[in-house]
Formats: structure tokens, C-alpha cells, sequence
């Protein structure tokens, strides 16, 4: 079911400069592609001066297809990776905003993987490192993206920072491991499942919304300016941020609640059904 909140929205309408959208579940389809009707609408968003960034807990090499396929590659176009640690400019990958988690603070996490024989790969902004002294992971198989893994013992990793850890395995795996994190590591971390197979571990004040906070203000806009599409647990602030938030039908009752608005699912161009409605 579509629910449209259409009061004031001539003036929300007016106020909207910028579209951002999740990948998975939300822009993508069920086999991993953007629709012709989700392209050819967000294309025309483009043509008429509203910014269309995709946020993403992937590098930017993971999903440059996507890129392209939008036509997303002017100077002045930029893209949320890593959850909101990255904000990069797309076509010459100049960094507007970095922020990462150090070595020492995956420490306890790194612990924990050990001693209940749960795998790691940690992620800087330019590779990836499954950690050996741990349970194998699948995370490479199931990411199959060109960015560089290098497997790598924990106390070898280099002390520079990361963009984020993440735990992938069967759900039944990762909702054990949710349920055996303790409160010091929900302390330690901003813990998030972006997918059913993906547990994954940012700073504790990282989100897609610190991301788009930076690149709103890097045009001089607020969060007022804003529409996001998402559907999971890593989407949570930026929907709640944003003048618009709109959830996919596919996403958890929970996440419903926090937008503002639901659309059709993202196997039924929902992204495409709302803005169409949205902007006419």
C-alpha cells in the first residue's frame, strides 16, 4: 500500500533539493538492478536540478555500474559509501568527508569474534581485510565487488583508520551473534544489520545521516532540502533526518514507523511510484 502525506506539499515540494536512496531493497531489485522506470525517473529528477546520491555501506568501485547507469558522473555529484564514514566525489574520487574508527577501538570486537568464533573482515576506505585469526569469512563471495582483499592477522593491521567491520553469515549465525553482543560494545559501536547475511560495525556516531549532513552543507542546504529512500536498520537516520523519509513496503514494521512516508516495493518501482506522485 502507498501512503502520500499531501499536506503542505506544495511548499515540502518546493523545499526538496536533494534525493538519497539506499541500494539494497530500496533502488535495487530482488536480482540487483536499477528498473528503467526508477533510472528514467531519477534521470528526469536530475534534468530539473535535484541532486540523486545513492548511500551505501559499499566502496564506490562496488557500485559504479549504478553510477553510470544514473548518469551520476559530473563534477558536482557525490555519493554516500560506507554508511556515511565516506563522502566522494564521483568522477575524480576527491574526498569531501572522511571519518573512520581506529584499530585500537576494534579491539574489543576483534575479541569478541574470538571468542565466540564469529568471522571479521575490517574495511578501510580502499580494501578489505578478512581477519585469518579468526573463523573464515564469506563476506568476499557475497560482496563480489572489485575492491582488494587482503587477508591479514589482527595485530597486523596497520594503524590508520577504518571505515567499518562486518560479520557475514547465514542470518541464523548473525542473530546469535546480535544476541551475545554486550552493552560495552553497543557503547564501543553503531551496530547495524544491512542485510540479512551482514551485521556490521561503524564508529558509534556513524550513520548515512552524518554522510549527508556534510554533503548537504557542502551545497548549502539542510536536512529541511532532503527526500531518502531506505529499508533497513542502517537507513534509520538518514530517514528520520530528512524532511521526507520515505520506507519501502519491503521493509520492517519497525523501520515503517520512523519515515514519514511508505512506498511500494522495491521489486514494484516504488522509488519511481512515489516521486512520481511526489513531483507531479
Amino acid at each position: 500500500m502507498l501512503r502520500l502525506l499531501l499536506k503542505n506539499k506544495g511548499a515540502k515540494t518546493k523545499m526538496i533539493k536533494m534525493v538519497a536512496l539506499d541500494l539494497d531493497g530500496t533502488l535495487l531489485t530482488s536480482d540487483k538492478k536499477i528498473s528503467e522506470r526508477n533510472e528514467r525517473e531519477l534521470r528526469e529528477l536530475a534534468t530539473q536540478g535535484i541532486k540523486v546520491v545513492l548511500c551505501t555501506g559499499r566502496p564506490i568501485n562496488a557500485i559504479w555500474p549504478y553510477i553510470e547507469q544514473l548518469g551520476l558522473t559530473n563534477v558536482d555529484d557525490f555519493t554516500i559509501t560506507f554508511n556515511g564514514a565516506l563522502v566522494i566525489q564521483n568522477p575524480q574520487r576527491q574526498i569531501l568527508t572522511e571519518q573512520g574508527i581506529t584499530k585500537e577501538q576494534l579491539a574489543l570486537l576483534h575479541d569478541f569474534g574470538a571468542e565466540h568464533k564469529f568471522p571479521l573482515d575490517v574495511l578501510d576506505f580502499e580494501s578489505v581485510y578478512p581477519l585469518t585469526d579468526l573463523t573464515p569469512s564469506v563476506y568476499q563471495q557475497m560482496l563480489n565487488a572489485k575492491i582488494e582483499f587482503i587477508p591479514t592477522d589482527f595485530q597486523q593491521l596497520a594503524e590508520h583508520p577504518y571505515s567499518k567491520a562486518v560479520m557475514a553469515s547465514q542470518p541464523e549465525v548473525l542473530d546469535q551473534a546480535f544476541a551475545e553482543l554486550t552493552p560495552e560494545m553497543f557503547e564501543h559501536y553503531h551496530v547495524v544489520r544491512s542485510q540479512p547475511k551482514i551485521l556490521e560495525f561503524l564508529d558509534h556516531d556513524m550513520d548515512k545521516a552524518v554522510g549527508l549532513k556534510a554533503l548537504l552543507a557542502h551545497y548549502g542546504w539542510t536536512f529541511e532540502n532532503l527526500m531518502t529512500f531506505g529499508d533497513a536498520e542502517n537507513d534509520l537516520g538518514m530517514l528520520k533526518a530528512a524532511q521526507v523519509g520515505v520506507v519501502m513496503d519491503n521493509g520492517l514494521p519497525a523501520i515503517e514507523e520512523q519515515g514519514t512516508d511508505v512506498t511500494l516495493n522495491n521489486d514494484e518501482d516504488g522509488v519511481a511510484v512515489f516521486l512520481e506522485k511526489y513531483f507531479n
